[in-house]
């Protein structure tokens, strides 16, 4: 059950609005100066200030070759710092989803079921949306939670374990493009979880998805990535090669 939580992970990298009132924290975060914004957000000492901290984490974490153990507890604690600052703050309830997310993908499936990281992702997500139910990336998330729980453990499993559904997860990705249609990290992942669920079903969804990343604005350094990430699956998607296509999908999602 570690695959629908990792793919969280790039979402919360995205947004851009929800910091605006912080610049010079959240400007070092979207020039891609994740050290510097790490301490800067530290320094702000409230909810704001340690989530923007997580969220540079997270990006170092993603961008690394190798799991980082050590950054993604950094991370784990820097959201529930938030959270014990602030409650009512969905970004941060969506990085700790996402901090969880990646500790499952290295302690591994049975560890983190025995643990209940799922649960948890799933209750912080769900906290998240109550705190704002048009986070477009907390949607997106969601949308994503739903789609991955029935790849890996079918739609009767999934549905039964956790009330997950694959039409659950189309509605809420098709929800955060409303609330922010210019969102290339959500877009991305929504090609994402399609093209790990069912590439040939769901190809048309796709290919719009990766255009609508490739050609969107990007206002973080971390969109650049993503961009470059989608412009590289959409070759592999163009070519109908399906073993690089799926070779991305699974790198990108966060696996070796």
């Amino acid at each position: 059950m570690t695959r629908f939580l990792i793919i969280l992970a790039a979402l919360v990298l995205s947004s851009v609005s929800a910091f605006a009132a912080n610049p010079p924290a959240f400007d070092l975060y979207l020039a891609g100066k994740y050290d510097e914004a790490i301490s800067a957000g530290v320094a702000m000492n409230n909810a704001p200030g340690f989530t923007i901290a997580c969220r540079a984490v997270m990006a170092q974490a993603m961008m690394k070759d190798k799991p980082c153990p050590k950054c993604l507890k950094r991370a784990e604690k820097l959201a529930r710092d938030a959270i014990a600052a602030d409650p009512k703050l969905s970004d941060a309830h969506v990085l700790l989803a996402v901090s969880l997310g990646y500790e499952a993908r290295i302690v591994g499936p049975v560890f983190a079921k025995l643990n209940d990281y799922p649960e948890e992702a799933k209750s912080e997500l769900d906290l998240a949306l109550k705190s704002n139910p048009n986070n477009a990336w907390a949607l997106g998330a969601s949308g994503g939670w739903n789609i991955e729980i029935v790849r890996t453990g079918g739609e009767r499993l999934g549905y039964w374990l956790y009330g997950a559904s694959v039409q659950d997860g189309l509605d809420e990705f098709a929800r955060a493009f409303r609330v922010a249609s210019d969102n290339v990290v959500v877009r991305y992942q929504y090609a994402l979880s399609l093209g790990g669920y069912d590439r040939a079903k769901y190809r048309k969804e796709i290919a719009d998805a990766l255009a609508h990343c490739v050609k969107g604005k990007a206002y973080s350094a971390y969109d650049r990535y993503t961009q470059s990430q989608a412009r590289e699956l959409e070759a592999a998607l163009d070519k109908n090669d399906t073993g690089a296509f799926n070779r991305i999908v699974k790198r990108d999602q966060g696996y070796p």
